[in-house]
């Protein structure tokens, strides 16, 4: 991977991390000063959110390393354990946030300093609606699934803040200390939703599960190469290894090709699919003869 993107990576999560101390050390603030049930919960989403960040930050590092002894293909797979961790993270402050506002909402509490509060919890949604866009637009154009996964729950965090902006001022409004603990129930399920999918991605990731898009792209751009070669090719496999993708397919030679030039074609086909992809690539081909290849692959051969 390029040192530009790798840079460009880090200084987005360092980002994530300045930015959410900061707005867990405002947000706690304002719990400390209203006692509010829905601030509550939006402040434990920033403590998941901390622990995340600082978990996708080694993620992030350690899918940097280059291949070892005992990771031959690198070490990107920690990208889906680390937006696993986030989504069960998330899945706890929900738990969490549900507990604390049912007892409120049982034996409902009076509130204290509750302007002072909505602005502080006001102020800290702007800023993380920021914070998020940037990240998931970071994550898109780098490709990082540590990035994207860390803005869409930035953006989690940001919209939670705005329903408790609102939930506070319904508070504020009509003298209903209920709407409080409602607000953030309210919140709790829509960030488990939030956490579920982010679960649901990082099983995708570790099963290699295929992508229809990646897939089409690659299938296109195989069928034009081969096809100005006169080629053919067969027995496609694909994968996504964190910051990069995985391609194994066999190309199939007329039987008189010499080896040099099958090699030669072989490398040219390569970097032609490896210049389509949206990220960088490790391309492994093997080399067939189109008359007999069938019976190599009968005799158990790869």
């Amino acid at each position: 991977m390029p040192d530009s993107i790798r840079r460009s990576q880090l200084f987005a999560i360092r980002l994530s991390l300045t930015v959410g101390l900061l707005m867990l050390g405002g947000k706690w603030l304002a719990y400390l000063m209203t006692d509010s049930a829905a601030i509550l919960s939006d402040a434990a989403e920033s403590v998941v959110h901390i622990l995340a960040v600082a978990f996708a930050f080694y993620s992030m590092w350690l899918s940097h390393q280059p291949p070892d002894a005992s990771h031959p293909y690198g070490h990107g797979k920690i990208t889906y354990f680390s937006a696993g961790a986030e989504g069960l993270l998330i899945l706890l402050a929900a738990t969490f946030i549900i507990i604390d506002a049912t007892g409120k909402l049982l034996a409902p509490i009076e509130l204290r300093n509750l302007g002072h509060g909505t602005l502080i919890i006001a102020a800290a949604s702007v800023v993380n609606l920021g914070l998020g866009w940037y990240l998931v637009r970071r994550g898109k154009t780098l490709h990082s699934l540590i990035l994207l996964a860390n803005g869409k729950h930035v953006l989690t965090d940001s919209w939670t803040s705005f329903g408790v902006v609102g939930g506070l001022a319904l508070t504020l409004w009509t003298g209903w200390v209920l709407f409080d603990p409602l607000i953030a129930i309210a919140v709790a399920i829509n960030i488990i939703w939030s956490g579920m999918k982010l679960i649901r991605e990082s099983v995708a990731g570790l099963m290699d599960e295929g992508d229809p898009k990646l897939e089409e792209l690659i299938t296109t751009t195989l069928a034009r190469e081969v096809s100005e070669r006169g080629l053919r090719y067969h027995q496609l496999r694909y994968r996504r290894s964190g910051n990069a993708f995985w391609v194994e397919f066999h190309l199939l030679f007329p039987p008189e090709t010499l080896l040099r030039i099958a090699h030669r074609t072989a490398t040219d086909v390569e970097r032609a699919l490896a210049a389509q992809l949206p990220m960088p690539a490790e391309i492994i081909t093997h080399l067939e003869s189109l008359e007999d290849h069938a019976d190599g692959h009968d005799e158990g051969m790869a």
